[in-house]
Formats: C-alpha cells, sequence, structure tokens
C-alpha cells in the first residue's frame, strides 16, 4: 500500500510526461489510498481542463468515475491535530500535510512531485519512480 497525492491520480488519468510513470506505479503497487480531500482537488483540475477546453462536461464525469472507482475502499480520515503539528513544523499546505498524516497513520510511502513535500518529509515522502 502506498499513498498517493492528488497529482499522482490525475497523472494517471490526464495526459502528462508523468502520465507512463504513474501507470508502472499502478502496475507496481496496486494498492494506492488517499485522504477523501483527494476528491475535491481532482475535481478542480478537471474544473480547470474543462474551462481550458481540454475536454467538456461528460468527459471530466467519465474521468471522475473512473478515478473514483479506482478509489473505492481505499480512503482514509485522519486527524487534524496530526495535519496541525505537521503544518506547524513545515512550510506545507494543511491540504498536503492531509496527504502525510495518512502516510504517518499507516506507516506507508507518500508518493509526490511536489517538491516542497520532498524537502519537508523526506523519510516518508517519495518521488513518482522513473518508469
Amino acid at each position: 500500500m502506498i499513498v498517493v497525492d492528488t497529482n499522482i491520480i490525475a497523472y494517471l488519468y490526464l495526459e502528462s510526461e508523468h502520465t507512463a510513470r504513474a501507470e508502472a506505479l499502478l502496475r507496481k503497487e496496486p494498492d494506492w489510498t488517499a485522504p477523501p480531500l483527494w476528491r475535491s482537488e481532482f475535481r478542480n483540475i478537471l474544473a480547470g481542463c474543462m474551462r481550458r477546453k481540454a475536454f467538456d462536461f461528460q468527459d471530466a464525469r467519465q474521468i471522475q468515475a473512473e478515478a473514483q472507482d479506482l478509489m473505492a475502499g481505499s480512503e482514509h480520515d485522519i486527524e487534524s491535530h496530526e495535519v496541525l503539528k505537521l503544518v506547524r513544523d513545515s512550510e506545507c499546505s494543511a491540504y498536503d500535510c492531509e496527504f502525510v498524516a495518512l502516510a504517518q497513520q499507516l506507516g506507508v510511502k507518500l508518493v509526490t512531485m511536489d517538491g516542497k513535500l520532498l524537502k519537508a518529509f523526506p523519510k516518508l515522502a517519495i518521488p513518482l519512480p522513473v518508469a
């Protein structure tokens, strides 16, 4: 099991230079988990894509549904005080610290491409592996 941040999920569904790496990660480690926050962040990414006309509403609905199917049963709540401790001890946002808190809670790694997280939490946060 690994915690993935929202961008890793987005790389899987939205074509980018990181898509092949996200696909390879899913094949190698298919047990992905995240805090429920990922859904809102992912919807926001899809909203931006719709506004830029990268795809339409129906495509966004389909992508959201596929991502939710992937993550079904794999979302875990975290304690607010744990998130706030991480915020206190870093320069990272509370949103980002939710993913770190979950990785701590589960005793697993967080896969992210967020430079701030990688720097602040080097024992927990690892970059998306090269495919």
